[in-house]
């Protein structure tokens, strides 16, 4: 598939769901856009709907909340320092809804859902349909589509969003604040989508951010790639031991010093091809994927912060993989 038809593919997928045929068209190519993916590009591209999954899980492009400049990209901060405390914390403001028509670029780019007046975007955390049922909490509502590039803020109401009619429920195990998820089953096919909610919180350390995926003590099995594999789509994935060495690094990176994204970080970072991919399985069958950077940085999802492990840690498990 060329870029111009991923692109054409992914407006049809996220402008029309009005049928169940249409919605289980969309959901179908929405995972296997995820766990396979058009042909990766080496040097970034800044097309919304060409870099919404490589963007979810942070490796082939500077942050989506930085491609555009418009009101609903929230800008981290570093917070007023805590005395005793031995970093700065990240403020990832809220992301504000659009004050005008045509700001909302953002819909064009990733799938979204408007909840409890906050804008929860598509988790890169995967979860087979199979397994969603037993992770799927109380129902929360039933969203509306018509969210699209150009939709102002009176579009954005709540349970809007731009994946169509769906039902969105609570996730078992985890704060509502930070995950959601949509379930739909056509004929007797489960589909299910996480959403979380990366913005309006405060990262002190990796734990703030990481502690919200319930990594320690709960990953099954693992598996890593390298960045050549992901970039061409050869989905070379090698086996990685769920062993004391992983739960060690899994410590490390809650213990991790938050970094705020900025372009020049982010140009330096991606402008090389120093990168190792994670896949880690936990007990409730989601897989966390996580993005290891040669320079000591982990990045998960498209958060705009990166987490910087402690050297030997880092350097340890990094050399663990092989090359």
């Amino acid at each position: 598939m060329n870029e111009e038809q991923f692109k054409q593919n992914y407006k049809k997928a996220v402008d029309h769901m009005k049928t169940n045929e249409q919605m289980k068209k969309r959901v179908e190519q929405s995972l296997n856009t995820q766990h396979q993916g058009p042909k990766r590009q080496r040097k970034p591209l800044y097309i919304a709907a060409s870099v919404v999954i490589a963007a979810s899980i942070g490796l082939a492009a500077p942050s989506v909340w930085q491609q555009f400049n418009g009101p609903a990209a929230p800008t981290p901060q570093v917070a007023a320092v805590t005395p005793g405390a031995s970093v700065d914390p990240i403020v990832i403001p809220k992301m504000e809804l659009p004050s005008s028509q045509g700001k909302g670029a953002m819909a064009d780019m990733m799938q979204l859902v408007v909840y409890g007046g906050n804008v929860y975007t598509q988790s890169p955390t995967l979860l087979e349909g199979v397994n969603a049922l037993n992770l799927r909490g109380e129902k929360l509502g039933t969203t509306t589509g018509g969210i699209n590039e150009l939709s102002g803020q009176d579009k954005y109401t709540e349970l809007a969003s731009n994946i169509g009619e769906a039902d969105i429920y609570a996730v078992n195990g985890y704060d509502k604040d930070f995950r959601i998820m949509s379930y739909t089953e056509i004929d007797g096919q489960v589909y299910a989508q996480l959403f979380d909610k990366n913005n309006g919180i405060t990262i002190g350390t990796g734990a703030d951010l990481i502690g919200k995926l319930h990594l320690e003590g709960n990953i099954t099995s693992a598996q890593w790639e390298t960045f050549d594999s992901w970039n061409n789509g050869l989905q070379q994935l090698q086996p990685l031991a769920a062993d004391e060495s992983l739960e060690s690094f899994v410590s490390a990176l809650s213990d991790a010093k938050p970094i705020a994204t900025s372009p020049e970080l982010e140009e330096n970072l991606y402008s090389k091809e120093d990168r190792k991919i994670i896949y880690l399985t936990l007990e409730d069958k989601t897989q966390v994927p996580l993005v290891l950077f040669g320079d000591g940085l982990v990045r998960y999802g498209n958060v705009p912060a990166f987490l910087e492990v402690e050297k030997g840690a880092f350097q340890s498990f990094w050399n663990s993989l092989g090359e």
